[in-house]
């Protein structure tokens, strides 16, 4: 909005001039999204509270769970907000990458929110039905790849991480492919909030990776350097992962070890899905299996456990999600988490590298 409303001035006023480069508006997008967090944060912490929207923790589990019980949920409801309002504020609303990320992010936080309004207000412990909530995950993910498919500035080739000459063009099952990689992202990230500070510390990671992805696969002269493809209007998302970054950092303030607030799945499933489609729309889709790596192998351990329990009545892991199982081995939740940010950021930086490496 700024963009839209501000530039256009810049011949009056040089100094607006500013307003044209997305570095600037990138990291105005943080710090915006940053102090709406920090703002709003303890406002919807306590009205969760006086609610008692709280979460229930499975009685299964480790045992030091039991005492988050109660602790209020659904805290992703202030990085939507922060996300949106940042993005609306810094970003060039001309743009159509733009809406779309923000229908994926507000598609997915609205199953996301129903999901938690069953489980959390209507004390239905299984929340929304498998069967609507992907349904209705599908049907986002869906409109943003047939959307994507049907402009005629997108291609439908496929970036290869590491192989500069492999590039496989999937026509018209691209769709099916971007709903997958949307949609299986969002459930990933969901699957791995399950500790404070956990998920938001990849989310933040995979997000600051992207956000340099998509500004050089926007920019033709870095893309045509890196012997990547060249999106024109792609580098824009760098502002909306920078709205993502800042609201992450700002709700990591009150999720931080010992949490006074989660995110829940109005948080956890749009984020998944807002970083599925940035790396759809830049070109990467690929990358975000190593970038978001440590969402991979929480997703993959829930699939090796479910399938080895069914198939031979034993179990892989002492309890899926992985997070889990190394709790139960004795490890202790901060280091957990800890451990898995370096391992996020070890593949974050793995990731970048094939920019170059090719």
């Amino acid at each position: 909005m700024f963009y839209n409303l501000i530039y256009p001035l810049h011949t009056t006023y040089s100094f607006l001039n500013v307003f044209r480069y997305i570095t600037f508006r990138t990291i105005y997008a943080v710090v915006t999204a940053l102090l709406i967090s920090f703002l709003i944060g303890k406002k919807v912490t306590e009205l969760l509270k006086r609610y008692q929207i709280g979460q229930t923790v499975r009685d299964d589990g480790p045992k030091t769970h039991l005492d988050k019980s109660g602790t209020p949920t659904m805290g992703g409801l202030m990085i939507l907000i922060a996300i949106i309002i940042s993005t609306l504020l810094w970003a060039d609303m001309t743009n159509l990458y733009i809406w779309l990320v923000l229908f994926s992010t507000t598609g997915f936080g609205l199953i996301g929110f129903w999901d938690d309004y069953l489980k959390c207000v209507r004390k239905d412990p299984k929340g929304l039905a498998p069967r609507y909530k992907f349904g209705l995950q599908i049907l986002v993910a869906l409109i943003i790849g047939w959307g994507l498919y049907e402009s005629s500035a997108y291609s439908t080739v496929l970036s290869v991480p590491f192989f500069k000459n492999v590039r496989p063009d999937l026509g018209v099952f691209y769709i099916p492919f971007a709903i997958l990689v949307i949609v299986g992202a969002s459930n990933a990230v969901n699957l791995t909030d399950g500790l404070d500070g956990l998920a938001i510390g990849p989310v933040m990671v995979t997000a600051v990776t992207y956000m340099i992805v998509s500004y050089v696969s926007g920019h033709v002269d870095f893309s045509n350097y890196l012997i990547i493809q060249n999106i024109k209007g792609a580098g824009e998302l760098a502002v909306f992962c920078g709205a993502i970054l800042g609201s992450a950092l700002g709700f990591l303030w009150f999720n931080a070890y010992p949490a006074t607030i989660f995110m829940g799945d109005i948080g956890s499933l749009p984020l998944g899905g807002a970083l599925g489609t940035v790396a759809v729309i830049s070109k990467h889709e690929l990358l975000l299996a190593l970038v978001g790596g440590i969402f991979v192998i929480e997703a993959l351990s829930v699939i090796f456990q479910v399938a080895s329990f069914k198939s031979r009545g034993k179990r892989v892991f002492l309890m899926a999600p992985i997070h889990h199982h190394f709790e139960l081995k004795g490890w202790e939740e901060p280091k957990v988490v800890v451990r898995f940010w370096i391992i996020a950021i070890i593949l974050g930086l793995i990731g970048l590298s094939t920019l170059k490496l090719r």
